[in-house]
């Protein structure tokens, strides 16, 4: 009898080929790397950050702390923005994420220390600009920390005191000082040890909670809202005091946060580990 050839399963290998070519792309599509295009809009909110560090660096030189302050503190809002802006209109980039740090650095690394200094700590004499020098070497090296870490890091904490929340302590002192019309050079000692405190908060392994694992698009009761408008009412009644007395809270939040789950045995791990599949492949 003749032989014929046999015949593959139809579509047998076809299908494999398609279904790996298909998960290769979908792989790729998964790790491609941010977009080296520069887009407006979310740098616009960029370049605004920058301008009032700027603004705020200017303003101590010039001794109007009070504006330095509140300076730092729409700096805050605007890279709290830019992000959320990229994410929402799809144009995270690679230079974006390099400018914000750049610009976070100038905000809330080199302005709040120059402030710090210029409003309480100059008459420590070397005491002084070394504290304020720990302060921004801190907010240097929490920044490049982050960029490299930001794929494994616990998503729920930041892994040290974030730098906006750290340049909030400093802007707080200040405008609290300023509002109760008390120079800065009578406490420098305090200022002396909240600059050192956020120096190394920012470069220490002490979990602060994110709050990106909060979805917004959620729906929340009714008394969620009456919160809220509760919340900006107590602000309200004297900004400057009730502004410090948070973000010192919240300064102190990842201490009790790192001694409660030590004490339950339960420590926070904040970096995550590849898996063994995960080497070996």
């Amino acid at each position: 009898m003749a032989k014929f050839p046999r015949r593959r399963p139809k579509n047998a290998a076809g299908k494999q080929s398609l279904f790996s070519r298909f998960a290769r792309r979908k792989g790729e599509a998964g790790d491609r790397p941010r977009s080296r295009g520069i887009y407006l809009l979310p740098n616009a909110f960029t370049t605004g950050a920058l301008f009032c560090g700027f603004f705020a660096i200017v303003m101590a030189m010039n001794q109007r702390f009070e504006h330095a302050a509140w300076a730092i503190f729409v700096a805050m809002l605007l890279d709290g923005l830019d992000g959320r802006v990229a994410r929402l209109t799809n144009t995270q980039s690679e230079f974006g994420a390099q400018y914000d740090s750049l610009s976070d650095m100038v905000s809330f690394g080199a302005a709040p220390a120059l402030v710090i200094y210029e409003f309480s700590l100059r008459g420590l004499g070397k005491l002084g600009w070394i504290a304020a020098f720990v302060y921004c070497a801190g907010a240097a090296l929490r920044l490049a920390r982050f960029n490299t870490n930001i794929e494994v890091v616990d998503k729920r904490y930041f892994q040290g005191l974030p730098s906006p929340a750290a340049a909030a302590l400093i802007a707080g002192f200040v405008m609290l000082l300023t509002d109760l019309e008390v120079p800065g050079v009578i406490y420098p000692w305090q200022g002396w040890v909240l600059a050192v405190f956020a120096g190394l908060s920012m470069v220490s392994n002490v979990p602060f909670y994110s709050f990106k694992d909060i979805n917004f698009r959620k729906s929340v009761p009714f008394i969620a809202v009456f919160l809220i408008a509760m919340f900006f009412a107590l602000i309200s009644i004297d900004p400057p005091k009730v502004l410090f007395v948070l973000f010192v809270a919240y300064g102190l939040s990842g201490y009790v946060i790192y001694a409660t789950r030590m004490a339950k045995g339960n420590p926070v791990k904040l970096i995550e580990k590849p898996s063994e599949s995960d080497d070996k492949a």
